[in-house]
């Protein structure tokens, strides 16, 4: 038995033996499988790092290239908006200018009007003083005139002599009415 025993014991032993010859078998083949898979892990992550750092580097750029679009587009608004307040500024400038224009060319006219009638009101004063002048100069000639026809008579002719005559005081009263009214006041009338 102890044969028996021994040889049993040496095909458990082959068995046990058969798995772990045929399993390193299989270990070098899958260690260079592996070593193959690493490499082409490793590969795969340089390449993975790789795009990741182009990716960062376009993101980046990107981002920049906004940055300067919005740059871009904040100076132009800045600019638009300047433009816009001078031409605003300017605008404005030209309504109070015109307005300011239009004031005094109302002002002048109102000025010119008041002139033209304080003119005319001086005119008709003086006309009607005229009148006045010629009336009163009239009134005394008349009564100079009565005077000299009443003292024709007898009387009138004793003093006539060494006094005017009654032609002259009314040629003096007609005189005298011509001075007080100007020499126009009595052209009107055709004296």
């Amino acid at each position: 038995m102890k044969l028996h025993h021994a040889a049993h014991l040496a095909v458990i032993t082959l068995i046990t033996l058969l798995p772990v010859s045929a399993h390193a078998a299989q270990n070098a083949v899958s260690n260079d499988d592996l070593a193959k898979a690493g490499e082409r892990i490793r590969q795969t992550g340089a390449q993975l790092q790789e795009d990741l750092k182009k990716a960062r580097a376009r993101m980046e750029a990107q981002k920049a290239q906004q940055e300067a679009e919005r740059k871009r587009e904040a100076e132009r608004a800045r600019q638009q908006a300047i433009k816009a307040a001078a031409e605003q500024r300017q605008a404005q400038e030209t309504r109070q200018r015109q307005a300011r224009e239009a004031a005094q060319a109302q002002a002048r006219q109102d000025a010119a009007k008041r002139a033209e009638q304080a003119a005319r009101d001086r005119q008709v004063a003086l006309a009607m003083q005229r009148v006045k002048d010629e009336e009163a100069a009239r009134k005394r000639a008349a009564i100079a005139l009565k005077e000299a026809r009443q003292s024709v008579g007898p009387r009138g002719m004793a003093d006539a002599a060494p006094r005017e005559t009654a032609k002259e005081r009314a040629a003096r009263a007609l005189r005298e009415a011509r001075q007080s009214a100007g020499p126009r006041g009595m052209a009107d009338d055709g004296l």
